[in-house]
């Protein structure tokens, strides 16, 4: 058995579950076997981006966890990076020419 943690946070929600899994368990299946889902509505684990410390995994189910690593759930973004970056710049122009 090894221990690990799964994540996931919402904007004004987050939620860490330590739990302890066999070895040779999937990146998606310790996901499962934490129950996270049970703690947000809506939240399906089939096809949802998934990694390890901020680090994307391309395949969890595929994907081996070990000792001490964490389950990170993503969510979808809500904006590009780009097109944030692009608005902060443009506020930042804006603010300047004040």
């Amino acid at each position: 058995m090894v221990n690990v943690e799964v994540a996931f946070a919402l904007p004004d929600q987050q939620k860490i579950v330590a739990i302890k899994v066999p070895v040779g368990t999937t990146v998606y299946d310790a996901a499962v076997m934490s129950g996270i889902v049970d703690h947000f509505e809506g939240l399906q684990l089939a096809g949802t981006p998934m990694g390890i410390f901020g680090k994307a995994v391309k395949n969890p189910q595929a994907e081996k966890i070990t000792q001490g690593q964490r389950v990170e759930i993503y969510r979808p973004l809500t904006i590009d990076p780009k097109v944030a970056r692009a608005n902060r710049a443009a506020k930042a122009a804006l603010k300047a020419k004040v």
